[in-house]
């Protein structure tokens, strides 16, 4: 569980580098992260508040959603954060839930291989990005279908 040391009057450094199930006490294995999932950040006592502000960096494995294969990427997600003076038990404040939200609400709603993923052939299905399959794929809007039986003279 994430907790950081404030600085009363001023910012102190903190850092955790462990793998998400260990910092957050969730098993997130089925959410495809790899490796450790490192923090670095700062809490600043900027008076009538604490700010933690700071990055998060982590990997994770996944199937693309338009080619089906498997992929890995590295994410980074940054947070900045207010929290009030009396957050803080001892000065120290419990930083596990904002982290936890951060990383999760962070995650892209679609996850690609690369950002010009080319996906499936809708005929045969196979992988465009591995080349042209040779497939017609061109269809015909159902709406305008009749427009093809006019000839003009």
């Amino acid at each position: 569980m994430p907790k950081v040391q404030t600085a009363r009057g001023g910012s102190a450094p903190f850092e955790f580098s462990a793998a998400a199930s260990v910092l957050f006490d969730e098993d997130f294995s089925a959410d495809g992260f790899v490796g450790d999932v490192k923090i670095f950040g700062e809490v600043e006592d900027v008076g009538r508040c604490f700010v933690v502000r700071g990055r998060i960096e982590c990997r994770k494995t996944f199937t693309c959603d338009r080619c089906l294969t498997e992929a890995c990427a590295e994410q980074v997600h940054n947070f900045d954060e207010e929290f009030d003076k009396s957050a803080a038990v001892d000065d120290v404040l419990d930083v596990t839930e904002l982290l936890r939200d951060v990383l999760l609400a962070g995650q892209p709603m679609k996850n690609l291989c690369k950002a010009d993923c080319l996906g499936l052939c809708p005929v045969c299905g196979a992988n465009l990005n591995d080349g042209d399959c040779g497939c017609d794929r061109f269809t015909v809007d159902p709406r305008l279908a009749s427009l093809q039986d006019f000839k003009l003279s």
